[in-house]
């Protein structure tokens, strides 16, 4: 393969504010070369976070639209050369994103296909098979794949990427198992183009792709999770302290990512939402109630439900009287602690974009997963041609 620096060039789509690309380029073996996001707050996150982490500009910039744009004919083939530009110093190039979701989710609009954000997923997929990049990353809520009737446009979906020269593979993860101290689920739909298979030698059948495995950078699994003697409810008390319980993962905690990443002297510490009633709501909650709509208290020594800020969704401190912080939802999402939002932004921007990420453990465990994918092929289709 023609390139000069060894790593894989990314285009972002849909990047908010950037967990994903973050996890990608944290593992070391891929670049970021172009962002696309709608959402001019989220773009701001990310542009300020990689430069307070010393990330260089993508080389092809930052782009603020909405992803239609680029179904033009003008703007479309300006994608292509910078693409066909990137193969030349890139082992391969592809395309990451996550559609936005909530047409999707049963605990959000539900509208599927036919909802503004469900067309983008469309939209998306469309993009993917007029410019056909070496591979392309498709993540979306688990409701796409498991409710019935947003299934049959999954499958949908699928099948034009098949006819576009795409061999695919699919799997619901749940974010936990990359070490993330989070239960979430989502559907990760994986492509690579026919000219890559046939170059690697991938196996094939049906238009997926075999051997492709799902496991190998997992830290955790669910049944060893499942299986452990969680903590339910404690009463609540400020500033209590409860020993750490026997026979749990300590490293898939709140407490733990609390402490890891210094929450207490991150410069986003102080971002949460007030109330101005319900003070007396925050005190009456018990430690680890989770299982409300909202107004979940989470229990320092369990693992957090899904964050996902914006539907109402309420985190409340383990210990303390408030909502949790910015900084301690960056927690959740298993971000690295140089990792920080601008304190100029509005409090609902902010916990928006930090929900709608994707975790960066699982966004590296899922970058590490194709890399090693790629190396364990590419060695194989090496060994058998001597």
């Amino acid at each position: 393969m023609n390139n000069t620096n060894g790593k894989i060039g990314i285009f972002s789509f849909f990047a908010g504010a950037g967990f994903l690309d973050l996890g990608f380029e944290r593992s070391g073996f891929y670049e970021t070369l172009f962002v696309n996001e709608i959402h001019e707050p989220f773009l701001n996150i990310y542009k300020y976070s990689r430069k307070s982490m010393g990330i260089p500009i993508p080389k092809y910039g930052y782009c603020l639209s909405d992803i239609t744009s680029f179904l033009d004919k003008d703007i479309l083939k300006d994608l292509k050369v910078k693409v066909e530009e990137s193969r030349k110093d890139h082992r391969l190039v592809g395309f990451i994103g996550g559609p936005p979701c909530p047409d999707f989710s049963v605990g959000g609009k539900n509208k599927g296909k036919d909802g503004e954000n469900g067309k983008l997923s469309g939209t998306y997929t469309n993009l993917i098979c007029k410019i056909k990049p070496d591979f392309f990353l498709f993540e979306n809520v688990k409701g796409l794949y498991r409710t019935m009737k947003h299934r049959e446009f999954f499958e949908h979906m699928k099948k034009k990427f098949q006819k576009a020269g795409y061999y695919l593979t699919e799997e619901l993860i749940n974010a936990i198992e990359y070490g993330a101290p989070q239960d979430r689920e989502r559907i990760i739909l994986i492509g690579f183009h026919s000219r890559i298979v046939k170059k690697l030698g991938i196996k094939t059948k049906d238009r997926n792709i075999n051997g492709f495995d799902w496991n190998s950078n997992k830290l955790y699994f669910l049944e060893d999770i499942q299986k452990r003697t969680w903590p339910q409810i404690t009463p609540y008390s400020e500033d209590s302290i409860v020993p750490e319980p026997q026979n749990i993962i300590k490293e898939l905690t709140v407490e733990y990512w609390f402490n890891e990443n210094d929450v207490d002297n991150h410069p986003n510490k102080d971002k949460y939402f007030t109330p101005r009633t319900g003070l007396q709501r925050f005190r009456e909650i018990p430690e680890g109630d989770d299982k409300k709509k909202s107004y979940k208290r989470l229990h320092r020594w369990r693992y957090s439900p899904t964050a996902a800020y914006g539907n109402n969704e309420v985190h409340l401190h383990p210990y303390k009287s408030r909502r949790i912080s910015v900084a301690e939802a960056l927690a959740l999402q298993s971000l690295p602690k140089e990792f920080i939002l601008p304190n100029d932004m509005t409090l609902s921007n902010m916990f928006k974009a930090i929900g709608n990420g994707v975790p960066y453990m699982a966004a590296k465990g899922l970058a590490l997963n194709i890399y090693d994918f790629i190396n364990k092929t590419e060695n194989n289709a090496k060994t058998n041609s001597k």
